[in-house]
């Protein structure tokens, strides 16, 4: 069958298809997106606490046994960015895997993911930029702080990657250096004898996981679910990244990578340096729970490091709501050259070479979404961040299953395609499903979260209900996007059309 290619040719002014700028940015830029959309500091701050409720001392142990299917994905999206290099990714391949219904449903997983994460990142960046100043985060100026950033990263999202990488370079390198140096302090407290009767003496047992049940492996690998994504968000710029068959996945593996190793050095240090208990600085101390990694700043190492831990963890949430924004509009646009969204979505910013209608959607759905949920309670606002990891494992899982099924006719071509196009994919996409399955059974109870609908759980109907939501919208969708729908826009035989280097242009 001949193959289907729809995408615009690039053109002379370094136009990458569809109209982004052609090699934008590089390998370098590609990993500090992805490390920024995950917020380590922020990520951390938020997940130490609830990972210690549910897995106790195998912090450790839960955050490398979370990476290993986080790594697998990892090269499914390697292997698929290869292949087809596309800005709307998980949607792209998964249309191209099992059709157009499908392919439509795990890009609205990715877009309610960043739409949540994007509000409460938000939220986080104005609390913690109202501590460093010494003064409380009022409910409304805690609101219009947190709107003014959506704004304000909204507008450095439309103005273009070249912009977004350079602040992006700075508040990355102020987030790994504090968490690094402060860990240090911990680690060499407590080596020490000077941390104080809370310590714990570093043990090797941490990184295994044995002794948990079945929930808790659970509870403990969706929430490392949701302090591992956004690692991704550097292939949704793929089509602007040098070398675009490569960078990004590269980037990708780079990026979790760094991400495990930095993850473990953090919690390795936190549960030493302030040990289990329910008092002071004791990580199981509800009265900080949600926030156990600025609480270590002061005793570690005094006033200069809770300042800086308040720093980064601002810059944290402040880094991520633009690098959130990035992949979701950019989905947008794919889905919209390909006619799963109105046309009016493809549209790109002459200037900026920036999907610009998109990218201000994008932000205005972020500011609605957050504005509705802080307007009904503060508890539905928690507890539609910790559905989060429900519709991040939905879209990995099916990234995955779609790199498996796309390539399984030459997955006997030779040991490293089985391995990295097949077996590894198969395993992260099986492993997801399974957290996505038993987290959903535990989320019914109405007693899990802060809030409840009748006899079920909080979490579970917003987690399951904001995907479910889609497809309303995808039927709405069907009345513009006939031909998406028929498959003949994008299907399996669609080929990308791969823009040639910069240097040739």
């Amino acid at each position: 069958m001949a193959s289907t290619d729809l995408s615009p040719e690039p053109t002379q002014r370094g136009e990458a298809p569809k109209g982004l700028k052609l090699g934008a940015i590089g390998l370098v830029g590609s990993i500090v997106i992805g490390l920024s959309a995950t917020a380590p500091a922020y990520s951390l701050a938020g997940a130490l606490g609830p990972l210690a409720g549910a897995v106790g001392e195998k912090i450790p142990a839960i955050l490398l046994v979370s990476f290993l299917p986080t790594l697998c994905i990892a090269f499914a999206y390697r292997e698929l960015c290869r292949d087809t290099p596309d800005c709307g990714t998980t949607f792209t391949w998964a249309t191209k895997a099992f059709g157009p219904w499908t392919g439509w449903m795990s890009g609205w997983g990715l877009a309610v993911s960043g739409i949540i994460a994007v509000g409460n990142a938000a939220e986080i960046a104005s609390i913690y930029l109202f501590r460093l100043f010494g003064h409380p985060a009022g409910g409304g100026a805690k609101i219009a702080v947190a709107a003014a950033i959506i704004v304000l990263m909204t507008w450095v999202s439309y103005r273009g990657l070249d912009l977004g990488e350079r602040m992006q370079n700075v508040l990355m390198a102020i987030q790994f250096g504090v968490l690094a140096v402060i860990s240090a302090i911990a680690l060499v407290r407590v080596l020490t004898h000077h941390a104080g009767p809370q310590a714990l003496a570093p043990r090797l047992s941490w990184l295994i996981p044995t002794g948990l049940s079945t929930s808790q492996f659970a509870a403990g690998v969706i929430l490392c679910v949701f302090i591992y994504w956004g690692w991704d968000a550097c292939l949704a710029v793929g089509e602007e990244t040098r070398d675009s068959t490569r960078t990004p996945g590269r980037a990708a593996v780079i990026s979790t990578l760094l991400l495990v190793t930095t993850y473990v050095m953090v919690s390795y240090a936190a549960q030493s340096f302030a040990g289990f208990g329910t008092t002071g600085i004791g990580l199981n101390n509800p009265g900080h729970a949600s926030d156990v990694l600025t609480v270590l700043g002061e005793p570690a190492g005094g006033q200069a490091a809770a300042v800086a831990l308040l720093l980064t963890v601002s810059v944290s949430a402040l880094s991520s709501t633009q690098t959130i924004i990035l992949p979701t509009a950019r989905q947008a646009l794919s889905m919209a050259s390909y006619g799963a969204l109105p046309e009016r979505f493809a549209s790109v910013n002459t200037k900026f070479l920036t999907p610009g209608f998109a990218t201000t959607v994008t932000g205005g759905c972020c500011l609605f979404f957050y504005f509705a949920l802080s307007l009904v309670s503060e508890n539905v606002l928690v507890d539609s961040v910790s559905s989060l990891g429900l519709a991040v494992a939905f879209y990995y899982a099916m990234t995955a299953y779609a790199c498996v099924w796309h390539f399984r006719r030459s997955l006997t071509a030779s040991l490293r395609d089985f391995l990295l196009r097949g077996l590894l994919p198969l395993l992260g996409a099986l492993t997801m499903t399974w957290a996505f399955v038993r987290s959903s059974m535990d989320m019914v109870d109405p007693g899990y979260g802060e809030t409840r609908f009748g006899p079920v759980g909080g979490v579970f109907v917003i987690g399951v209900g904001i995907l479910v939501a889609g497809a309303p919208l995808m039927l709405l969708a069907t009345i513009t996007g006939k031909d998406f729908f028929a498959g003949r826009t994008l299907n399996a035989q669609t080929e990308a059309r791969i823009p040639p280097p910069p240097d040739s242009l």
